[in-house]
């Protein structure tokens, strides 16, 4: 059964999407199979993997609302080398669809329960919001990656997302746990950055990633090619923080996986 983890950040710009991308491809080289799953209507995520959302046969619009069969909805593609379910402008009238239909908030799940048995890690992009489709990815997943700038806004936000979490435990997903703290777009330079930095080790302690992604043109520059960063320039400093948090995900998730490939290879 697939890890499922939903990278979520209500701030735009944090590195959200930059992170489901190149995380992805950074486990799928490691032999993993891999899915990401856009379910942001900018559809940001499915571009930057060279994906035309415009024209694809199937997107997240027909996985949330049962279109067509969860199994032949991603994008397959062995040079990307994991799996896309696009996210397009047609996810805004999935917004409008759910919110009026029976058990709203767990129509990803129920979906997800096919794709899950064919993969070893499954990300969720989620739109810059606590909207339908974000509470969507939270009741589907069992975890959340949280991408975030070292800035004091950002700890604003984060403390806003902590409560949502909250709520959602209570209520729809009482085993959501948080995989980790990511520290994107980071200068080590920059005194703010430091200081907000020891905040998160202070207050977070062993839920903050110990990699950092630091601020790289060539990371930057990727999207705009269609192209994971281990694919654009593999020696760059955001190709070599993406591997170095593939390992630390592995690592932290290694006994889980080998329970979950014994019981497939049974």
């Amino acid at each position: 059964m697939a890890k499922v983890i939903a990278v979520v950040n209500q701030k735009g710009g944090v590195g959200k999407t930059t992170t489901s991308i190149n995380l992805s491809a950074a486990l799928a080289q490691r032999r993993l199979r891999v899915l990401l799953v856009d379910l942001d209507p900018q559809g940001n995520a499915s571009m930057g993997c060279g994906i035309d959302v415009e024209n694809v046969d199937h997107s997240a619009y027909d996985l949330l609302t049962g279109s067509a069969y969860a199994e032949n909805i991603a994008v397959k593609d062995e040079n990307l080398g994991f799996d896309v379910i696009a996210g397009g402008p047609d996810l805004t009238a999935a917004e409008v669809e759910l919110m009026e239909s029976d058990q709203r908030d767990k129509k990803l799940a129920e979906a997800m329960n096919v794709l899950q048995i064919v993969y070893d890690y499954v990300f969720i992009d989620c739109p810059p919001a606590l909207n339908i489709l974000t509470v969507n990815a939270l009741v589907a997943a069992q975890s959340i990656l949280i991408p975030m700038q070292c800035e004091y806004y950002a700890l604003e936000g984060l403390s806003a997302l902590m409560n949502t979490l909250a709520d959602l435990r209570n209520t729809v997903n009482p085993n959501l746990k948080v995989e980790g703290l990511l520290r994107t777009m980071y200068d080590p330079r920059s005194n703010l950055t430091k200081d907000v930095s020891k905040q998160l080790e202070h207050y977070f302690k062993d839920q903050l990633f110990e990699t950092c992604i630091p601020r790289n043109v060539r990371l930057a520059e990727a999207p705009s090619h269609g192209l994971p960063i281990s694919q654009y320039d593999k020696s760059s400093r955001g190709a070599i923080a993406y591997n170095e948090l593939a390992k630390e995900i592995t690592r932290r998730n290694r006994k889980t996986l080998k329970n979950q490939n014994y019981s497939v290879s049974l």
